[in-house]
C-alpha cells in the first residue's frame, strides 16, 4: 500500500495526465459529489456542514490578529495515521482522507490534497470549502500570497509542523511582508472543545521476548555507541516519532488505528533515559521491564507526556548537543533548542537503525507473511466460488478477508483500512468501501484487493488484482506489464548503497514502453508489528540507500479512469547476492520476496514475458508451494491447497523456449495445427 508516499509533487507531475480527467470521471462513474454551481448548491448526504465551525474559528483568528490559519492532517508526532482526538482537519472540513492541508482566511477556506482523494473531498466537503488539486507547500504559499495582504500574519500550531515543513512555509513566504506566527494554543481545539474525543486510555504493554529482535537495553547501548562515534559527538537523542519509542523500548499500544503505538517522547543521553508517557497506562510488566535496572544508566525515568518541552528547555541550559530528526521533530520542540546546540539530520539514529532488521526480526516477518498468505489464498478461493453467485460486494469482501486474518495466530488487527475495489472504483487508487456505498463484485470486471494484517511477529501488506471472466486484450496487457515491472524490480541486482530512487524506474519500464504509467510511489518500508508504511525505506528521493535487512513493498500499478485499476504488491527483503565478478569488499544486493500468493493467471499474457521473467515466475511459484503448501495442509485446508497448486503450476518448457526465441506465437499456431490434425 504505497499511498502515503504519493503526496510528493514528483509523483503528481509524473501522473498528471491520468488525473486531468477526474471531474469527467466523477460524473461518468455516477459518483455522488457536491455541485456548488447550482442555486441552491447540491450537497450529497456525505457532506459535513462547516459553517458554524468556520465562523467560530475566524473569531479566534481575529482575537489572535491573524488573517490565515493553517490546519494540517497530522499530529504532534508527524504520524501518517492519527487518533480521533487529532483529526482536526477532518472535523473542520468533513474530509477524512489521510493527506491534506487546510487554510482558513477571514473570508475563504481551502483544502489541498492529492489525486487519490479528489473525489472523496468532493463527496465530503460542503461549499464553504474550495478544493485545490495539489499538495506541495509552494502551491499553498502562492495561494496565501494572493489572499493575505502584505503586513498581515499567518498562524499555525508549531507542534503540528515538522522542522522541514516549517522551513518550507517560511521559504514560501520569505520577503513577502507577511509573518508566519507560531501559536502554541491550537485554535481548532478551542473551537472543537467539548465535542473533541478524549485521549486514549488503552494499556501500553511490553512485547514478549519471542517477538523482539533484541532487548531494549541492547538497543539503547547501540544508539549510545552511534552517539559516541558521530563526529559531532551529540550528548542526547530526542525521539518524537511514535514508532521510535515503541521500537526502542519493545513496547506497544493502541492509541492510533492500525498502528500499535502510543503517545510518547524520549530523551536518551549517555547516562539517562527519559520516557515521556502517561505512566498510569503502563502494564505492570511494562513498568517492571523499564525500571528493572534502576538506578543506573539503563534505568528509564518516567516523565509526564506533557512535560517534554519544559524538560527539554531545562536540559539545553547545560553544555549539550541534541541529535534530532527533522522529519519527525516538530518546530515547537525545535525552537527551544539553541541552534548551536542542535544536530539536525533527516532521521534520528533510532529511525535508521530500526529500518535494518536483524536475523531474528527477518524470520519473524517471514513467518507472519506465510500465515498471511494462507488468509489471502482462502479469500481468493472464496471469491472465485461466490462472486459468480452475485453474493459479494466490495464491503462484504473487505470484511471477510479481515475475518480470515483474525483467525490467524498472533493476529492483532488490520494494518490499514482494507481496499476492496471493483471495476471503476479500482481506478481510484485509495478507494475503500463502506456499508452505504459498495459495488457488487462481478465476473465481468477487474477486482483489486489491497489489505494487510498486524501480527505480533510482523506487519503485512499485499495487493492482488483478479478477473474471473474474460478480460479485454488491453486489460491483460496492462496487467502483464504491471507484473513485468514487479518482476524486473524484484529480480534486480544492484550495488550496495544504491538508493531506491535510482532503481525505481525498473518497475515502470514495461509500462513506459507503451505510454502507460502510475501516479503513486513504487514502495515503502514495513515494520515488525509497527507501521505498515515505515520510513525511511522506499523508492523516493528522500529515502535512505537500500541495505541488507531492509524490507520494502514493490507495488507498480496502472489505473484506467472510470474503468478499472491494477496493482500488484509484494513485500521484499533486501539480501546479498552472488555475482559472476567481484570487485571490492561491498556485496551486490537483490530482493527476496516474502509475500507468497499466486498472481492471476487469467490476466497474464505470456506472449509479453521474456524467458527470464517466466523463469522468475516459476521460481516464485516453487517458493509459494514450499512455504505455504505445508501450512495449508497443516490447517487441513485441502481445497485451498489444491487451488494454490493449480495456480502455481510452472509455465511449460515450451513456453520458456518460445519466449527465449521470440517465437511464442508460432508455437501456439503449431500447437493448434497439431491438435486439429489429431481431431
Amino acid at each position: 500500500m504505497s499511498f502515503s508516499l504519493c503526496t510528493s509533487w514528483v509523483w503528481m507531475l509524473l501522473f498528471l495526465g491520468c488525473t486531468l480527467g477526474q471531474s469527467k470521471q466523477t460524473r461518468s462513474a455516477g459518483s455522488d459529489v457536491r455541485n456548488c454551481t447550482t442555486v441552491p448548491p447540491y450537497l450529497p448526504s456525505t457532506v459535513t456542514n462547516t459553517a458554524e465551525r468556520l465562523q467560530a474559528l475566524r473569531q479566534r483568528m481575529q482575537f489572535y490578529k491573524i488573517r490565515a490559519y493553517i490546519v494540517p492532517a497530522t499530529d504532534a508526532h508527524m504520524s501518517e495515521y492519527i487518533a480521533e482526538q487529532d483529526a482536526r482537519l477532518a472535523w473542520m472540513t468533513g474530509f477524512t482522507g489521510s493527506a491534506g492541508t487546510g487554510v482558513v482566511t477571514l473570508d475563504k477556506a481551502t483544502l489541498w490534497t492529492d489525486s487519490r482523494y479528489w473525489i472523496q473531498a468532493e463527496r465530503q466537503m460542503d461549499c464553504n470549502w474550495e478544493l485545490q488539486k495539489a499538495v506541495w507547500i509552494p502551491s499553498i504559499g502562492e495561494w496565501i500570497l494572493q489572499e493575505v495582504p502584505a503586513g498581515e500574519s499567518i498562524g499555525l500550531d508549531p507542534f503540528l509542523f515538522s522542522i522541514d515543513n516549517w522551513k518550507s512555509y517560511s521559504q514560501a513566504l520569505r520577503n513577502s511582508g507577511r509573518n508566519l506566527i507560531p501559536i502554541d494554543i491550537n485554535l481548532v481545539d478551542l473551537v472543537w472543545d467539548a465535542q473533541k474525543p478524549p485521549p486514549p486510555t488503552h494499556s501500553i504493554y511490553a512485547l514478549s521476548d519471542e517477538f523482539t529482535g533484541n532487548t531494549w537495553q541492547n538497543k539503547v547501548s547501540e544508539i549510545r555507541t552511534q552517539m559516541e562515534k558521530h563526529p559531532k559527538r551529540p550528548t542526547a537523542v530526542l525521539l518524537s516519532g511514535l514508532e521510535e519509542t515503541a521500537w526502542l523500548f519493545n513496547l506497544r499500544g493502541d492509541d492510533i488505528p492500525y498502528n500499535p503505538v502510543f503517545y510518547s517522547y524520549a530523551l536518551l543521553t549517555k547516562s539517562n533515559i527519559s520516557l515521556f508517557v502517561n505512566q498510569s497506562r503502563l502494564t505492570q510488566e511494562a513498568l517492571q521491564s523499564l525500571t528493572a535496572g534502576c538506578p543506573g544508566p539503563l534505568c528509564v525515568r518516567l516523565e509526564d507526556y506533557n512535560k517534554v518541552k519544559a524538560h527539554l528547555q531545562n536540559y539545553v541550559q547545560g553544555d549539550i548537543r541534541v541529535w534530532i530528526g527533522t522529519e519527525y521533530t516538530t518546530y515547537g520542540l525545535f525552537r527551544v533548542i539553541p541552534e548551536e546546540k542542535c544536530l539536525q539530520e533527516s532521521y534520528s539514529p533510532v529511525m535508521t537503525t530500526k529500518a535494518v532488521k536483524n536475523t531474528k526480526e527477518q524470520e519473524l516477518l517471514r513467518a507472519a507473511h506465510v500465515r498471511d498468505a494462507v488468509a489471502v489464498i482462502q479469500y481468493l478461493l472464496w471469491l472465485k466460488k461466490n462472486v459468480p453467485l452475485g453474493s459479494v460486494n466490495e464491503f462484504s469482501g473487505a470484511r471477510y478477508v479481515d475475518q480470515l486474518r483474525q483467525k490467524m495466530e498472533h493476529w492483532r488487527g488490520p494494518s490499514f483500512e482494507t481496499i476492496s475495489a471493483s471495476g471503476l472504483n479500482a481506478a481510484l487508487a485509495h478507494y475503500s468501501p463502506s456499508n452505504v456505498s459498495s459495488r457488487k463484485l462481478s465476473v465481468d470486471e477487474m477486482y483489486l484487493t489491497d489489505s494487510g494484517g498486524q501480527y505480533l511477529d510482523g506487519t503485512t501488506d499485499i495487493t492482488r488484482t483478479v478477473h474471473w471472466g474474460a478480460p479485454t486484450p488491453f486489460q491483460k496487457e496492462a496487467y502483464t506489464r504491471v507484473l513485468m515491472g514487479n518482476i524486473e524490480l524484484s529480480r534486480l541486482v544492484f550495488p550496495s548503497g544504491t538508493s531506491g530512487r535510482m532503481i525505481e524506474a525498473f518497475a515502470r519500464q514495461a509500462l513506459w514502453k507503451v505510454g502507460l504509467n502510475y501516479g503513486h510511489g513504487t514502495g515503502h518500508g514495513i515494520g515488525n508489528f509497527l507501521s505498515v508504511h515505515e520510513w525511511p525505506v522506499g523508492f523516493q528521493s528522500n529515502n535512505v540507500p537500500l541495505t541488507t535487512g531492509m524490507f520494502t513493498s514493490i507495488e507498480p500499478g496502472y489505473y484506467q479512469n472510470g474503468e478499472f485499476g491494477i496493482r500488484i504488491e509484494d513485500v521484499a527483503l533486501v539480501v546479498e547476492t552472488q555475482t559472476e565478478h567481484k570487485v571490492g569488499d561491498k556485496p551486490f544486493l537483490t530482493f527476496e520476496v516474502v509475500s507468497l500468493v499466486p498472481y492471476d493467471r487469467n490476466l497474464i499474457d505470456v506472449r509479453l514475458l521474456s524467458a527470464e521473467q517466466i523463469q522468475y515466475l516459476n521460481s516464485y511459484y516453487k517458493t509459494v508451494r514450499q512455504h505455504v503448501g505445508p501450512e495449508l495442509q497443516r490447517r487441513q485446508l485441502q481445497e485451498e491447497y489444491e487451488w494454490m497448486r493449480s495456480n502455481t503450476e510452472p509455465f511449460s518448457q515450451g513456453v520458456l523456449v518460445a519466449a527465449s526465441l521470440g517465437l511464442l506465437a508460432v508455437t501456439i499456431l503449431i500447437s493448434e495445427f497439431l491438435s486439429n490434425l489429431q481431431a
